[in-house]
């Protein structure tokens, strides 16, 4: 793992310190040590990417047009706020700085609108060229798809009501958990915590209405999205602060395309070599101190 001396304390503190969230619960930008709100990053377009090998990038190219999926309901990672139309966050910046080192503008990004429950067929089928959306590598999914990175690594943990009792997942016997159709944490709690009771959406967005209204008792996805929602939502929710997996986010290709996969990690290598990847993540989500930037996998 690559090390980041920054400013804060750490990547879950770094969410809880996001700046108050809009109407659509899109937090600010974290502002600078001046107080200032940090400037968007600019990410340089490589005007001479070639990767002809991959047919998705010649495609992309040959249109003049890459299209990315991205979550549009995840607070301080891939969300669309209240009279927007573009999603922002750390995901959306990944996004861009990867499509800048394969030769792709900002307006040359189609964005998407991915959930969990269709990522493998959104590439199967060729509606995306890559997928940027909290996606969590793992060897079931492998084999369908390919990834690229990690760019992340986050934790599965649990969202609860403010007042509740719930301290970790050996407390979920009986209770209604939530998560959404087709994700790595939905999955862990049917395998690992059977006595409770999953409920499943589409978007976490209806998860955190149900716990709202009572209809369920916790929430269960990555440590980074909960603490956006618990942010968004201040006072009436918690993370419980208990990780109990490794969720390496991944960037989502079309199967066997090995030249686009290769020309991914390369970029994504490159930001974390040259201060893009931390760039987008102060923007993003806060500074941190000793934030562990991942090791690229070639698989």
């Amino acid at each position: 793992m690559k090390k980041l001396r920054l400013a804060v304390a750490s990547v879950a503190v770094g969410m809880l310190a996001l700046s108050g969230c809009g109407q659509g619960g899109t937090p600010d930008a974290p502002a600078d040590g001046d107080g200032a709100k940090a400037e968007a990053p600019e990410y340089e377009v490589n005007d001479s990417a070639d990767v002809a090998d991959s047919k998705t990038w010649k495609a992309a190219k040959d249109s003049g047009e890459i299209t990315i999926g991205v979550k549009y309901d995840q607070p301080g990672l891939g969300n669309v706020s209240a009279g927007s139309k573009e999603p922002e966050g750390f995901d959306i910046e990944i996004a861009k700085m990867v499509a800048a080192q394969l030769g792709f503008s900002p307006d040359e990004i189609k964005y998407r609108e991915t959930v969990s429950a269709n990522r493998e067929p959104f590439l199967q089928q060729g509606n995306v060229d890559m997928i940027v959306a909290t996606y969590t590598i793992n060897d079931e999914r492998k084999k369908v798809v390919d990834f690229a990175g990690p760019y992340y690594v986050a934790g599965q943990d649990l969202l609860v009501a403010a007042d509740s009792d719930i301290a970790g997942p050996e407390d979920l016997d009986g209770k209604k958990v939530c998560s959404v159709d087709g994700s790595t944490p939905a999955q862990n709690i049917k395998e690992k915590y059977k006595k409770a009771e999953l409920v499943t959406y589409d978007a976490y967005s209806k998860c955190v209405t149900d716990l709202q209204s009572g209809s369920v008792d916790a929430v269960t996805t990555d440590d980074a999205i909960l603490r956006g929602y618990a942010k968004q939502y201040e006072g009436e929710f918690k993370v419980v602060g208990k990780p109990f997996t490794e969720e390496p986010y991944g960037v989502g290709l079309p199967k066997d395309d090995d030249a686009l996969r290769d020309a991914v990690n390369d970029a994504l290598e490159q930001g974390m070599d040259d201060g893009d990847w931390e760039k987008a993540f102060e923007y993003t989500l806060g500074s941190t101190d000793d934030v562990d930037m991942p090791d690229v996998d070639r698989y």
